[in-house]
């Protein structure tokens, strides 16, 4: 009923947002009859900003056309390589005609992204595909908003997302022989849940993981959001957040939690900061500051537009990752799509190198969440094993922004090359499947190098603190 009441608002309230849109371009056209009103400019910043309160925002392009490699321009072809029901891999595929640049891009590692999720679009991560595209052949799941699947393609779990995962890898292992992981947020348990599952089985693994902020363990430095998960009992996820989709939709009668009270969550958590953002908007209008107005546009263009997640998906989410910690306890068990139950077991992972990245105040997933990880992989050891936190940043600033780009990226980026050869696989201790995860503690010197505003040190060193003439193409 909620999401019934909800678009029933949003389309009786459409019409005036965009009369409101009108009314700011008549008012700020200085040509018109109403742009000669000496509060001219203060009418039409008003306007302009009811119009974005109240307006419908849809899923965002990537829009990445070209980037630079070596001081050369690289243009960019975004296709859909795969298609699932709920998710496509989507491909950003270089082009040049000049031949220096197409040799060196040809020999680039190729890496797949796995995007959240968990309420927005993949193009939330667009900093780090335009980022990561300098170097690297890149692929990025995107994942569908649940109330636009049909009932007819069936539910979708979270043993579904782990299965995706592994067939996107095995898709990019039969192009290149191999490739490199990088999971941000949300992903990072399904995603190594998904190589844990290959490493059992004997497949092989990807050169490289890397883990970037986030719920490992959810239990390290608890956050609001975490609290909330954790304290709330499935039930009532199950009524108060699980909504079925209205017919005007084509996932119609799919049972989801729908985007826009993942939306209100988000702004609920910072509500002032969401305020002075909008008066700032505001202000900057009346000013005529067009590089603040236009930098504010584009960053709610990306964060209202959000997504309905599958129900099933999310409430077992919410049980294995923040209520029975299942992965760290050891008793995570998830079903392969011939039916199959399989424990994971990230000890047995032994020829994937790992690094986990987390944000010093992020409040989100919180200091050590990530950085557990180290912990339930004992397989993987040495400089193979390593983390980096970055001083000062948040949960976005870890993968978007100056820090991602300036100091994040940089150690990614060097700890992808230096993995980038298949690594002979250790003689394994033990092949019986346990039900529980034990780690073997491991000692060793703490060494930190500070680098601008970034730490690096031992991932089962570090210290705990509470607190991203002719056309051809690469391969």
């Amino acid at each position: 009923m909620l999401y019934k009441l909800y678009e029933t608002q949003r389309s009786l309230m459409e019409p005036f947002s965009d009369l409101a849109h009108a009314a700011s371009k008549a008012y700020a056209n200085p040509l018109s009859i109403m742009g000669q009103n000496p509060f001219a400019q203060r009418i039409s910043a008003g306007y302009d900003l009811l119009h974005r309160l109240g307006k419908d925002y849809e899923k965002p392009e990537f829009g990445l056309r070209t980037i630079e490699v070596d001081g050369i321009d690289v243009a960019i072809h975004e296709r859909v390589e795969m298609h699932k029901p709920f998710c496509d891999l989507r491909r950003f595929k270089r082009f040049t005609d000049d031949s220096c640049t197409l040799d060196k891009i040809k020999n680039h590692p190729a890496v797949l992204i796995v995007a959240p999720l968990s309420g927005h679009y993949a193009t939330l991560l667009r900093d780090t595909v335009k980022t990561m595209l300098g170097d690297h052949k890149v692929y990025i799941t995107d994942w569908k908003n649940a109330r636009l699947v049909p009932l007819t393609e069936g539910e979708f779990h979270l043993d579904d997302y782990v299965n995706y995962v592994q067939e996107f890898i095995r898709h990019l292992q039969g192009i290149y022989g191999n490739c490199h992981v990088m999971s941000v947020c949300q992903p990072t348990v399904p995603v190594l849940a998904a190589v844990s599952l290959m490493a059992s089985r004997g497949e092989k693994t990807p050169l490289s993981m890397t883990m970037m902020g986030g719920p490992i363990d959810a239990r390290k430095s608890p956050t609001a959001v975490n609290n909330l998960a954790m304290n709330k009992s499935h039930s009532w996820f199950e009524n108060n957040v699980i909504y079925r989709v209205p017919t005007n939709f084509p996932g119609a009668g799919r049972r989801v939690y729908p985007g826009f009270l993942q939306h209100t969550g988000f702004v609920a958590m910072n509500p002032s900061n969401h305020a002075k953002s909008h008066y700032d908007y505001f202000t900057d209008l009346i000013k005529g500051d067009d590089a603040s107005t236009e930098a504010h546009r584009k960053f709610y263009d990306e964060y209202n537009a959000v997504l309905d997640m599958d129900a099933d998906y999310y409430l077992e989410t919410i049980r294995v990752v923040f209520q029975d910690f299942s992965l760290v306890s050891g008793t995570w068990e998830v079903r392969n799509p011939k039916g199959k139950v399989e424990l994971v077991r990230p000890q047995d992972i032994t020829t994937t190198a790992l690094m986990s990245v987390e944000g010093e105040l992020d409040d989100i997933s919180g200091s050590g969440q990530t950085n557990a990880v180290h912990d339930i992989c004992t397989g993987v050891t040495g400089k193979r094993s390593t983390h980096f936190e970055v001083e000062g940043a948040g949960h976005y600033g870890i993968f978007s922004g100056r820090r991602w780009r300036e100091h994040v990226y940089p150690r990614v980026k060097d700890f992808i090359l230096a993995n980038n050869a298949t690594p002979t696989a250790p003689k394994a201790a033990s092949a019986t499947p346990t039900a529980t995860i034990a780690p073997t503690p491991v000692k060793a010197a703490v060494t930190r190098q500070k680098v601008a505003v970034a730490r690096v040190q031992p991932a089962r060193a570090a210290t705990k603190k509470v607190a991203r003439k002719r056309t051809t193409s690469s391969k």
